[in-house]
């Protein structure tokens, strides 16, 4: 796989979303626009009763933001643009009316972090430790904070952002409650994922969505909310300090 992609497969009753950039599955702007219309796509779609979200390769979940883009950002409004895509994917899985399954093969950075937080059941393999890195590039995880804080809480939301450069591990993000479960390997992910997806996809669709309405009581006002933290990421990210820490890490 050396091209970057987003696509749906579906088995099942289960549609199956599976995104992919061959730079750690790191996040441009066109892979969010696209995964966000996939996923508003799918829970329109009929033959679809659940989703489970995933990500190509091994050892890596999603890197977050694309550097590569976010270097080349040059004025605020192209920094909202950027940072809205993220927001738009939350409001998505948010506003999708079908539970939405994570799977996490491996680590998760920033953006990824945020993706996890927003389906509403999510299972990892042991290497799928955690960082929110923004702070130590000069901005910080303004749009997904409230799908982190929504399900690790405020207190582990803050011990992330500020000890920016350290990894937390599975065990860390189980007992705050980003993981439900844990698994030794890819192989053994990935049976607990289709087991489950395919039980809830055999309930009734009319339940499930209702459900997903009350699971995500008190959020209406995410659309505009998450933009607003978008402007704040668009601002900073002009900031000389991010540029320069940002080409270091090219």
């Amino acid at each position: 796989m050396n091209n970057p992609f987003v696509e749906l497969t579906v088995k099942n009753k289960v549609g199956y979303i599976t995104f992919f950039h061959p730079n750690r599955n790191s996040m441009p702007s066109d892979i969010l626009s696209l995964l966000q219309k996939t996923i508003i796509d799918t829970g329109k779609n009929n033959d679809v009763n659940v989703i489970v979200l995933q990500s190509g390769g091994d050892r890596t979940f999603c890197a977050g933001a694309s550097f590569n883009e976010v270097v080349t950002i040059n004025n605020q409004d192209a920094g909202i643009q950027f940072f809205s895509g993220f927001a738009k994917v939350i409001n998505a899985m948010r506003k999708c009316p079908k539970l939405i399954i994570g799977r996490v093969q491996g680590k998760a950075v920033g953006g990824g972090v945020g993706l996890a937080a927003a389906t509403d059941y999510c299972l990892a393999t042991k290497y799928a430790s955690i960082r929110l890195s923004e702070l130590s590039i000069g901005i910080g995880p303004f749009v997904i904070e409230p799908a982190v804080s929504r399900k690790m809480g405020k207190m582990a939301m803050s011990e992330m952002t500020i000890d920016a450069e350290s990894f937390f591990s599975t065990d860390f993000a189980k007992d705050k409650g980003l993981y439900a479960d844990v698994f030794d390997t890819t192989e053994a992910l990935d049976d607990a994922v289709k087991v489950l997806a395919e039980k809830l996809a055999s309930y009734n669709p009319e339940a499930l969505s209702n459900m997903k309405k009350v699971l995500w009581e008190g959020t209406d006002h995410w659309d505009s909310l998450l933009l607003e933290r978008a402007k704040i990421s668009g601002k900073l990210v002009l900031s000389e300090f991010t540029k320069n820490t940002l080409k270091r890490f090219r």
